[in-house]
């Protein structure tokens, strides 16, 4: 019986992270298909360890997890050379960037197929139909080309429950890469591990790359459960942190609080994501029982302090200005940090209204450290997210935006920065927007040191605080060289390229 090769492309640097979603996908026919696992994060030489595997002839199938962003740089050209030296192997893509990028992907020739959405019930079945020569094409969230040349995309599955999901194999993992090293220092702790509760989001923000992939949907992990697996890692490992990468972690309270209550006793810091406007209706004294669980930090998609650019982005549900500055304010007497992120230089009719929405927010963004300055921000560059037939998306096209056509094109230089919101490559987006966007960040960033960069004592922090005030005070942005000087001294870190 043919063997799987699973890849996990390079995602950060410095630090690396369990990977989950290959672990999901590995559980699934653990006992059934053997299977070998290459993580790009623990590799001096990755695609040599891939050569080394395929070379045995044991291996038929390759398994290529893909976000946007970093793991293109090693999934796009690694996936072409072992197209290229190992033909007769079956290439299949999961992820984001395949799911919302797939013409480019099947395109490519090097790809046979892609996993659009969840892969725990199409990706087992799919290697069943390959491997005993049945039809596939009754399999749904497949997306392949007919041997006329034609896409075909599968019908969507509902999202399945996720407790009756096998575990996931962390001892096996462990065979390949010491667990113990997927468990890093950060601002929550010395050995923060990384865990998915729950896939999807029920909301359907234009600009969010889930959309396309679970449409609008979400199914979690019972709090019993997450527990038991945190737990479990906690006593093997040393786990001593907890980094929830669910795209929504905190959508049921009940369940938020149930978690909150078995993990008390732990003596473990986490952080998750959220909306504010859903957890603007918990509870006081369920937020109190979130951070006295130790949760320390969230992360909230602000996105923008005016409501017609919140609509503008369909963010759905009831945020508002004015509940954004609240929230934040309110956080605080719970010991709380908010962690927001806005995003500037969305697509306006002229140059005046996207310039003014950029100075709209930097002011709003001011007023949200008023109320609370523990509030972290992020900022970002809208970046178009391929939302076929939202009006967002529509627009953006119409103003003369398109996504590369050819899948290389997505690692040239000027596409390398585009799906972490750095380079957004939009025709609306003039060069001193960007560069006003980017000033105020530094002088921003100097101004209130971000909590997590753990390398900077309390006198770096002063320094820099000092170094940025007069211009933050002042609202003088342009060419913050003194503050840059420092922040390149210092390496400092910003959480939107590299996490915690």
């Amino acid at each position: 019986m043919s063997k799987i090769l699973f890849f996990n492309p390079k995602s950060a640097e410095g630090k690396s992270r369990f990977p989950n979603s290959i672990l999901s996908i590995a559980a699934t026919i653990e006992g059934k298909y053997d299977w070998a696992i290459v993580d790009g994060n623990r590799e001096a030489e990755p695609l040599q360890k891939l050569r080394s595997y395929m070379e045995t002839g044991e291996f038929r199938y390759i398994g290529f997890t893909v976000m946007p962003g970093p793991q293109t740089k090693q999934a796009i050209p690694f996936a072409r050379r072992l197209k290229e030296e190992f033909p007769s192997s079956i290439m299949i893509w999961g992820g984001y960037f395949p799911g919302n990028h797939y013409q480019a992907v099947l395109e490519s020739g090097c790809v046979d197929f892609v996993i659009n959405g969840p892969g725990e019930h199409a990706f087992p079945k799919l290697i069943d139909a390959l491997e005993y020569d049945e039809p596939y094409e009754l399999i749904q969230n497949l997306i392949y080309k007919s041997c006329a040349g034609e896409i075909i995309k599968t019908s969507k599955e509902d999202l399945f429950e996720q407790d009756p999901l096998p575990p996931l194999p962390y001892d096996r993992l462990d065979t390949f890469y010491s667990a113990s090293k997927y468990l890093g220092k950060t601002f929550l702790g010395n050995h923060t591990m990384s865990y998915h509760s729950s896939i999807g989001c029920p909301f359907k923000c234009a600009f969010c790359a889930v959309v396309p992939y679970y449409e609008a949907r979400w199914k979690a992990k019972s709090a019993k459960l997450v527990y038991d697996d945190v737990k479990y890692i906690k006593d093997k490992w040393g786990a001593d942190a907890i980094e929830f990468t669910d795209n929504n972690f905190f959508v049921s309270e009940k369940r938020a609080v149930e978690f909150a209550k078995l993990i008390r006793g732990e003596n473990m810091s986490w952080w998750g994501m959220a909306r504010i406007d859903t957890m603007d209706k918990y509870s006081d004294e369920s937020l109190a029982i979130i951070r006295e669980a130790g949760c320390k930090i969230i992360f909230f998609g602000a996105e923008s302090g005016n409501n017609l650019v919140l609509k503008h982005l369909d963010k759905g549900g009831t945020q508002t200005g004015d509940q954004i500055l609240h929230f934040a304010g309110r956080l605080r007497k719970f010991g709380i940090i908010p962690e927001y992120s806005f995003i500037l230089g969305t697509p306006g009719a002229t140059q005046k209204e996207v310039m003014d929405q950029i100075d709209f927010e930097i002011g709003f963004i001011k007023k949200v450290k008023k109320v609370n300055p523990d509030t972290e921000i992020i900022i970002y560059l809208y970046s178009p997210v391929a939302t076929e037939g939202s009006d967002l998306y529509n627009q953006v096209r119409s103003l003369g935006f398109e996504f590369p056509t050819k899948l290389e094109d997505w690692i040239s230089p000027q596409w390398e920065g585009f799906d972490i919101r750095r380079n957004p490559l939009t025709p609306w987006l003039r060069p001193y927007m960007i560069d006003k966007i980017r000033n105020f960040e530094t002088v921003l960033n100097g101004y209130y040191p971000t909590v997590s960069d753990i390398k900077l004592n309390p006198v770096k922090r002063q320094i820099m605080h000092l170094s940025a005030g007069i211009r933050y005070n002042t609202n003088i942005y342009n060419g913050p060289y003194e503050v840059k000087l420092l922040q390149k001294l210092w390496k400092y870190r910003q959480p939107e390229l590299s996490g915690f």
